[in-house]
């Protein structure tokens, strides 16, 4: 059953990634006689709007035709994160301001369609929409939204402020770290892993102390926050660098935490002596404290 659901759903959420991608095709097919920095002043123009919209509904339509019910939520959703992507390469390659926002829309993207394909390789029961951590929590959205805002308030009032591109080649070195660490972590730790945090052990469940996990306790983790901070130092926010790396900061301290209570009642001694060997990987966070008698 797992399998089929991993053949099913997986490969929906490619196609659909894919054909939301196919985005790039709609400027790039005139840039044969013109060159990448027309695409940007295209996409922004009325006609290239025109496109885009037409573009959307026609693949909205299809998708609605071909998928029902639940697969059609996989399907739109990865369709609209491959859009995103597509959207932010455009933006990447062309000769504009907005370059470094469209490192940041092709990071965002990738991550959460990202979350659920690999998901959907390690651990298909455990598959979900909420796979896609799109609906993570009421602060993830609000901060992601305050960067959006920071930074196009920034760049009509201190606009070289976002053109320091060593800072932002910086950011986009953390975020290709940090997503690698992360996803490493996810494959190394297979059916291991959940998004949600457990308090029952399976039978499958074992400590996995190999891999990543042999440098940090908690890799995945270590991979998210500093994938989360490397977003802001990406689009140059000050504001949002600080907030970020505090609110970051705190979630996972209490993460850890509450995890390794449990990690501590699956796998006991087994659990301490590993703990003793390896740290956390994130700044000033031991995790839970044991008292020795």
């Amino acid at each position: 059953m797992a399998g089929n659901k991993l053949a099913l759903e997986g490969k929906i959420s490619i196609i659909s990634f894919l054909l939301g991608l196919g985005v790039v095709i709609i400027p790039l097919i005139r840039t044969f006689a013109g060159h990448l920095d027309w695409v940007f002043v295209y996409l922004t123009g009325v006609r290239g709007k025109i496109a885009i919209a037409v573009y959307i509904a026609v693949l909205n339509g299809f998708l609605l035709i071909i998928y029902k019910g639940p697969l059609y939520k996989v399907a739109v959703r990865a369709c609209f994160l491959g859009f995103t992507f597509g959207c932010g390469l455009i933006i990447s390659f062309s000769q504009s301001t907005w370059t470094h926002f469209g490192w940041y829309m092709c990071s965002m993207s990738f991550f959460h369609y990202s979350e659920y394909l690999v998901t959907a390789i390690i651990n298909p029961r455990s598959l979900s929409l909420d796979s896609f951590l799109l609906n993570h929590s009421v602060e993830y959205t609000v901060a992601a939204v305050s960067s959006w805002v920071e930074f196009t308030i920034e760049k009509l009032s201190i606009p070289e402020l976002k053109q320091l591109s060593w800072l932002s080649l910086v950011g986009l070195v953390m975020v290709l770290c940090g997503d690698f660490l992360r996803k490493s972590a996810m494959l190394t730790a297979g059916s291991n892993f959940n998004h949600i945090v457990q308090n029952e052990k399976a039978q499958s469940h074992v400590l996995v102390t190999d891999g990543v996990y042999a440098f940090f306790r908690h890799p995945s983790y270590v991979g998210w926050f500093y994938w989360s901070i490397g977003t802001q130092v990406m689009l140059c926010n000050p504001v949002c660098i600080a907030g970020y790396t505090m609110a970051s900061w705190r979630f996972f301290r209490e993460r850890i935490e509450e995890e390794e209570l449990s990690l501590l009642h699956f796998f006991g001694e087994d659990y301490l002596e590993y703990k003793k060997k390896v740290g956390t990987g994130l700044p000033f966070i031991s995790g839970i404290r044991i008292n020795s008698s």
